[in-house]
Parts: C-alpha cells; sequence; structure tokens
C-alpha cells in the first residue's frame, strides 16, 4: 500500500475515514471559537527527548527551530493586552530550553494569569537547568509532567532508556518543593499517552491506580492525571505505519467518534502559537501547518490584538477524530467523563 504519510502530515482527508469535516457537517457541529481563554505557546523544537509519540518531532537536534526574543516580547505584548485570556500553556520540545522561558513566565504570572509548564521532568537535571525546579515553585506555575505509565519498562519503550528513574527524581524533587502536596496550591499533574494503537482508559479510574501504584512504589504524590489520545500524525504516524496499523486506528477514532466531545474541544477557546510566531486553532495543526482552509496562517505581526481571533472558523481534518474519540482528548485530558 502507498504510504499515506504525506497526506496525513499535510493534514488532508486520509480516505481511510468519511472526512471529520463531513461527520461535523452531518452532526450539526459548529467549529468556531466561541471565546479565548487559552493561549498555547510553543516555544521551540528543542529537546533532551525524542519520543515515540511525540507529534511534534522534538529532539536535542532542533536548535534552530526555538522562538526568538522578538517574537517572544510580541506575544507577550499581545496577551498583555487581552483581556479573555486566563492560562498561558507553555510547551514544545522542552520550554524550558527556551532561552525566553524565564521572562516569559515573569511576565504572564506578574499579570495574575495562570501559567502551565509542560516538562518532561528529566530537563529538570540537565546540564544549566539547576535553577528550573526552585523557579517553577517561586512564580507558582502549574506542573504538567509527562509520565506515560507507572512501570518502567513501559516508560522506556516509549521515551527512551533511563527516563523512567529520571523522571521518578524529578516528580520527588518536585514534590519536595511542595508541588503536588495537599495544601501547598503548587499543582502538579500528570499525563498519560497510550503506547500503541489505541485509545486511554477511564481517566479517573487509572488516575486512582497512579497514585496507589506510585504512592507505594516511590512515595510520589500528585494532583491529576490527564489521559490524553495520541493523534496519528508526524512521528507516532510513522510509528504506526510501521507496525501496520495506521489504517486501522484511523478507523478506531472514526467508530469512537463522540458528539459531545466534539462540542466541548479545547479549540474553541484556545489559540496555539508557533516558535515562529505563527498563528494555529490548536497545537496538532500546528505541526500540520494548516490554517483557514489551506491559506497561508496568520502571523502575530499581522494581529492588533488576539482578541479578534474570537469568533473565527476552526481549521479542520481527520486527524481530528483522535480530539473526539471516546471521552474526547484535549491538552486539559479527557473532555467528558
Amino acid at each position: 500500500m502507498k504510504s499515506l504519510l504525506p497526506i496525513i502530515d499535510s493534514g488532508q482527508e486520509t480516505g481511510l475515514v468519511p472526512s471529520f469535516a463531513s461527520r461535523i457537517l452531518e452532526e450539526s457541529i459548529e467549529m468556531t471559537r466561541h471565546t479565548l481563554t487559552d493561549l498555547q505557546i510553543n516555544l521551540g523544537k528543542l529537546c533532551n527527548q525524542a519520543c515515540t509519540h511525540c507529534h511534534v518531532e522534538a529532539g536535542p537536534t532542533k536548535v534552530r527551530e526555538n522562538m526568538d526574543r522578538p517574537t517572544a516580547a510580541r506575544i507577550m505584548e499581545l496577551a498583555g493586552a487581552c483581556g479573555t485570556i486566563q492560562t498561558v500553556d507553555l510547551t514544545g520540545g522542552a520550554p524550558e530550553l527556551n532561552p525566553n522561558f524565564r521572562e516569559m513566565v515573569e511576565s504572564f504570572r506578574s499579570r495574575d494569569l495562570r501559567v502551565i509548564d509542560r516538562c518532561n521532568l528529566t530537563v529538570l537535571f540537565e546540564t544549566g537547568m539547576e535553577w528550573l525546579s526552585d523557579f517553577l515553585m517561586r512564580q507558582r506555575v502549574d506542573v504538567v509532567a509527562s509520565l506515560p505509565c507507572y512501570l518502567e519498562d513501559n516508560v522506556d519503550k516509549q521515551r527512551g532508556s533511563g527516563v523512567f528513574q529520571k523522571s521518578i527524581d524529578g516528580l520527588r524533587l518536585l514534590n519536595s518543593l511542595g508541588f503536588g502536596q495537599k495544601d501547598t496550591g503548587l499543582r502538579l499533574d500528570l499525563v498519560f499517552n497510550p503506547n500503541g494503537a489505541s485509545l486511554p482508559p477511564d481517566q479517573s479510574t487509572l488516575e486512582i491506580a497512579y497514585k496507589k501504584e506510585l504512592a507505594a512504589r516511590y512515595g510520589i504524590v500528585f494532583n491529576h492525571l490527564l489521559t490524553i489520545t495520541n493523534l496519528p500524525v508526524k512521528r507516532f504516524a510513522r510509528f504506526l505505519e510501521k507496525r501496520g496499523d495506521l489504517e486501522g486506528y484511523f478507523q478506531l477514532l472514526e467508530r469512537s467518534f463522540n458528539r459531545h466531545a466534539a462540542d466541548q474541544v479545547m479549540c474553541k477557546s484556545l489559540v496555539s502559537i508557533s516558535w515562529d510566531g505563527k498563528v494555529y486553532d490548536c497545537d496538532f495543526n500546528q505541526m500540520l501547518g494548516i490554517s483557514d482552509q489551506g491559506r497561508i496562517p496568520l502571523s502575530i505581526w499581522d494581529l492588533n490584538r488576539l482578541d479578534d481571533l474570537i469568533g473565527k472558523s476552526i481549521c479542520v481534518a481527520d486527524h481530528c477524530y483522535a480530539c473526539t474519540a471516546g471521552a474526547g482528548s484535549s491538552c486539559g485530558g479527557a473532555i467528558t467523563v
């Protein structure tokens, strides 16, 4: 069979399932941004890890795909002028490796905005990052940490040899500073991604298991577990195609379509900005480079205000089935319970 990756990685219809655009039309679901409460910023693709499920295709070699100072300054300016934003979600790669990370955190926290750091945990121990954990504590940043399983073999298989133990060390360090501890207000959430062509299990049930196992095995506590469905694009799509699971995974996502999840997808209240200042409906559209049904995406330099993006239609393609399958999936975990 001819490879579908060029089609998938450009955000086109796959032909494997009824198109997502036709499905939402059939279901009379309006895909429009009704508000703008969440600003997600991808600071770059530079990362100290190279995970098999990474839709960003981040890694240690992506030095050039990293946000520069003028772009960071313009984003801070736009965010400061937008009265509806409540949460700033910093992601990557490893966002902490970007030289603008500290200034951006301080800027957003000075405006009393919630700031999320999507942390891979191992970055806490990289050379030159000794400042990071104390900085996150002082700024009262909410940490969302990747830990796809509480079993060492499963994590190392997905994320690389030795990653699990470093992740446990990172969680213990954060716990020692108060993250995830009762009554500190320092929030520590964990993220679960499946390790193959399947949907995540029930989020609340899995959270109970995570809390029990991590406490018993390692003395680790945290606030909530977020289950996120892997999107069949980029590195994860190649992983599925190599295993012969790509077509079946798309069909699973389509069969599991949840109307209630589709009504509440994160792109209806979120905007995603790339490391080079381009504006997208979500982080996944950003990685595929699709915006406004294929036209050249807006840039932060084209915008007078972020509020102008409210009321705009949202660009969709077949990968959107992943966010609407089962309990639904967002950067905040399952959408429906």
